[in-house]
């Protein structure tokens, strides 16, 4: 990392580097913080960009070499997470690293099916967003071809689901390191 301190990129070369993509906004409050402080209590060192940044550091190529670093990467699908351009960039770096750099990626549905995010229809989410951004940057748009293939790409792979069943999220073990 070009712009990090040496104790942080020591650290991103730790054998058991696990990188977070999520959308703030969607998972900050709650359910961010207790998968962060599962995966510290496991022993994987996470990375999570709103802990590791540093003032001054260039967002976007500390982030991408984040990325090329990490072993592990989780990406939280949640439902605004395709309306943020820096998501769409990271999923898609994530799915170019799985296949470069044999990446474990391991998608997680937060609030979301996985279908939505592979295939999106009409009036959901992730068909809003990829509409707003072929919008913006057109519809044969390069950029947002690559966004919609990691997008599934990323959720045709073997994930968890998070839902809300009278307040209380119901799934199955996510990630163990020993």
């Amino acid at each position: 990392m070009a712009a990090a301190s040496s104790s942080s990129s020591s650290q991103t070369r730790n054998s058991s580097q696990v990188f977070l993509s999520f959308r703030g906004t969607d998972v900050s409050n709650n359910f961010l913080s207790h998968l962060y402080t599962a995966l510290d209590r496991s022993g994987a060192y996470t990375y999570i960009d709103s802990e590791e940044l540093r003032m001054g550091e260039e967002i976007s190529s500390t982030l991408m070499n984040a990325i090329e670093e990490s072993r592990i990467a989780i990406v939280v699908f949640s439902k605004d997470y395709a309306f943020s351009t820096w998501c769409l960039e990271e999923v898609a770096k994530i799915m170019e690293c799985r296949v470069k750099n044999d990446l474990i990626v391991f998608p997680v549905f937060y609030k979301v099916e996985p279908r939505e995010v592979r295939t999106p229809r009409d009036e959901q989410s992730y068909a809003k967003a990829m509409a707003e951004h072929e919008e913006k940057l057109g519809k044969d748009s390069e950029k947002v071809k690559r966004w919609k293939k990691a997008l599934f790409d990323a959720a045709s792979l073997s994930g968890r689901e998070f839902t809300v069943k009278e307040n209380v999220y119901v799934t199955t073990p996510l990630l163990q390191f020993n």
